[in-house]
């Protein structure tokens, strides 16, 4: 082929790190698509290479003609020379070095070849970025612009944006920080690395880095639930009954708690042996030194929580979060009671479910009178004073004062 041309497509390889293979696959179909916009489907068009040598041909049927007018036809007096018993409509397969096939179409041939290179180029960058994308990376802050941090990762300049900062979190320029690589997005001439502090895969992967047991897999992280830049849930097992799972993650002395606690900045970070029974695992989810009792409901995933008083601020915790926590992590919607709250609470259910016909001195004709006025259920009653009921036409003093000791011990 073209002296000219493959030297210069030689240095594209060598620039873009393009191997011979790739190379000799893009050559010939870029030669073909310019040749073959040339000819018609029953040329039979082929691409004949010797790369060793840089000798490239074209190999097509010609169709024999009065009068050739295009690549894909021969002359009858021309055919006649090939095969003298020739005949018009005859075909005759030809073998043409590309350099003889003119310039317009070497250049349409190399227009073809390097936008297909530059899309092997594009393929290749993105793949190599692709295996950054769910992973952890360092960087230092090269920028601050409008609440955003650009930061310098090393292969190219990525973005923290707002949306995927901790709030209170501030960096300032040439600070060195770590962030999840959460996407990674084509733009017209390049690509941007989008990264995050807040998503909880960013603890994940911060534990991944300083816990061996977890990278090699015999600790492994069930599930986790954050609450950024406030507390953060994992709940661990292990794959080997040796193996402490939550020993592991704390490290002796707590020194890998503390290593993943100061990246990111004080953080509370609660690590839950997983359990496959519900009311233990919500035990260790809201913390075992404050769970005197869990009722799990029969139906639906409800969980009461029972905890002393003293305790129960703790196992609430901070604007309700570790009992939210609590509930993402199990899957379990989880309130929590004193003793004396959830007796008064079922207490509460009775009385709502019960209908007044079930209280001491109810008569058919009071639970007239009352229904009539809207006094259903027993917690109706309970709820009403006792100057309320007077109201009622056919109650007397008595028996409101009757129906309401028994409504109270219900």
């Amino acid at each position: 082929m073209s002296a000219n041309l493959m030297g210069y497509l030689m240095t594209i390889v060598n620039l873009k790190q393009i191997n011979k293979e790739e190379l000799e696959e893009v050559i010939k179909e870029g030669l073909f698509k310019a040749i073959n916009k040339k000819l018609k489907p029953e040329n039979e068009l082929e691409i004949d290479a010797d790369f060793s040598v840089n000798k490239v041909y074209a190999k097509f049927y010609k169709f024999v003609v009065e009068n050739d007018y295009s690549l894909g036809e021969i002359s009858l007096n021309d055919a006649r020379k090939i095969k003298p018993n020739a005949q018009i409509g005859d075909k005759i397969l030809t073998i043409v070095p590309i350099y003889e096939l003119g310039p317009k179409i070497i250049k349409n041939a190399k227009h073809s070849i390097l936008k297909r290179l530059k899309e092997l180029e594009e393929k290749r960058t993105i793949s190599n970025y692709e295996t950054r994308k769910h992973q952890v990376v360092s960087g230092r802050i090269r920028k601050v612009d409008v609440g955003v941090y650009y930061v310098d990762i090393g292969f190219t300049d990525a973005i923290l944006s707002s949306e995927e900062q901790v709030e209170d979190e501030y960096f300032k320029v040439d600070d060195v920080i770590k962030a999840y690589v959460l996407n990674i997005r084509k733009r017209k001439n390049d690509m941007v690395v989008i990264l995050s502090r807040k998503r909880a895969e960013f603890v994940k992967k911060l534990f991944e880095l300083e816990v061996p047991e977890i990278s090699s897999g015999i600790v492994e992280i069930v599930k986790i639930v954050r609450e950024p830049g406030i507390r953060t849930k994992v709940a661990v097992k292990s794959n080997d009954p040796k193996v402490d799972p939550v020993a592991s993650c704390i490290g002796e002395k707590g020194i890998r708690i503390e290593s993943i606690k100061k990246e990111l900045n004080g953080e509370i970070i609660d690590i839950i042996k997983w359990e496959e029974l519900p009311d233990r695992f919500i035990v260790n989810s809201i913390g075992e030194d404050f769970v005197e009792k869990v009722y799990l409901a029969q139906r639906g995933k409800f969980a009461r929580v029972i905890v002393n008083e003293k305790n129960k601020n703790y196992a609430i915790g901070k604007n309700g979060k570790n009992v939210k926590l609590a509930a993402k992590l199990t899957g379990y919607k989880i309130d929590i009671f004193t003793e004396e709250e959830f007796e008064e609470k079922i207490s509460e259910e009775r009385r709502i479910t019960s209908h007044v016909t079930d209280l001491d001195g109810v008569t058919a004709k009071v639970a007239e009178i009352l229904k009539s006025h809207g006094y259903t259920s027993v917690q109706d009653i309970y709820e009403a004073t006792e100057k309320e009921l007077s109201r009622l036409e056919g109650l007397g003093k008595k028996t409101i004062e009757r129906i309401k000791e028994a409504a109270k011990y219900f």
